[in-house]
């Protein structure tokens, strides 16, 4: 037979109460729980002098290069700038939630997409107009 993985502690007066004075309850093993916490409050006032130095607040924060995503999309590689575009948008959500190495990574396969998309459309552009201009395609 298997026993619980539960405990309880009872809890008659208040004089019984953890330090932090929270009551004791009963939890599963591995599942205790803690009291939510406030989130912190900005305040409304004007900004201290360190809080508005010079220095980047986002000095860390990767790049996502949706911009050059975005410019992409005007090249004719309409599967390849597209996933581009999807993956500088994963970027920037996952650097908006913290996953700093996460972005890095989304963000350097945006990049890398980007330019092949633009390399490839250049590659197209060029020689449709080679070709055109020679008489070979007719619009």
């Amino acid at each position: 037979l298997r026993g619980s993985k539960s405990f309880t502690a009872a809890l008659p007066t208040e004089a019984e109460r953890n330090g932090h004075g929270l009551a004791y309850k009963s939890v599963s093993v591995g599942h205790l729980e803690a009291a939510p916490l406030s989130p912190s409050r900005l305040s409304l006032g004007r900004a201290s002098s360190t809080a508005t130095s010079t220095a980047a607040p986002d000095q860390g924060r990767p790049r996502d290069y949706l911009v050059l995503a975005m410019f992409s999309c005007f090249c004719p590689v309409w599967p390849i700038n597209i996933v581009a575009l999807v993956f500088s948008i994963m970027s920037r959500n996952s650097g908006q939630q913290g996953d700093l190495d996460g972005a890095r990574r989304l963000g350097r396969m945006a990049r890398l997409l980007s330019i092949v998309s633009i390399v490839l459309g250049t590659i197209i552009i060029v020689l449709y107009i080679a070709l055109s201009v020679r008489g070979n395609i007719s619009f």
